[in-house]
């Protein structure tokens, strides 16, 4: 290869990589949309086996949501994964926020499997993980419009509300923990 075919290469390759490098550097690879959305009157069951209203464990804030299956080999363990490192980003606010985890596979999450799974991501006691009977699950994904026929189909979403009773900020796409953060300060306004 002459030295002119090599140079032409290495400029042709920064003009045309370089703006799109520059380009994910500035844009995030998730969309962001402000949405109003009613929980349902379901019953959701946590990792220690307790039922509870699904209102009252999401009608918090500040409150991170995410739907995931402990057996998803895709897109589950990078959500998981954000969730994971964000829980080391918070610093203080780790006492205010709570992360929730809600399984779309209640056939086979149960709460046995839901507890092996927090150790295994190293869930803290602000990240939380709930199943329930597939009616209520299915309710519940319809109400945050993320329902799929098919649990492999599902998306990658994560929702948060600043607080009770306002609206839910929907993030579509897998997010990094310092994209979490800043959407989380963002929200509370700092």
């Amino acid at each position: 290869m002459s030295p002119y075919f090599r140079f032409t290469k290495v400029v042709t390759l920064l003009l045309v990589g370089l703006p799109l490098i520059l380009l994910r550097a500035e844009t995030p690879g998730y969309s962001r949309s402000v949405e109003s959305y009613s929980v349902p009157a379901v019953r959701l069951v946590d990792a220690a086996g307790k039922t509870l209203p699904g209102p009252s464990v999401l009608d918090r804030g500040p409150l991170f949501l995410q739907f995931v299956f402990t057996s998803c080999t895709t897109i589950c363990p990078l959500m998981s994964g954000g969730f994971a490192s964000l829980q080391g980003k918070l610093g203080s606010d780790a006492r205010r926020v709570r992360m929730v985890s809600i399984s779309i596979d209640p056939e086979h999450d149960t709460p046995a499997r839901l507890r092996e799974y927090a150790a295994h991501v190293k869930a803290g006691p602000l990240w939380q993980f709930f199943t329930g009977a597939e009616a209520d699950i299915i309710a519940l994904q319809q109400a945050f419009h993320v329902y799929q026929s098919s649990k492999v189909q599902h998306q990658p979403v994560t929702f948060l509300r600043a607080s009770p009773g306002a609206s839910w900020i929907r993030m579509d796409g897998l997010m990094s923990a310092s994209e979490l953060l800043a959407e989380y300060h963002r929200a509370i306004g700092r």
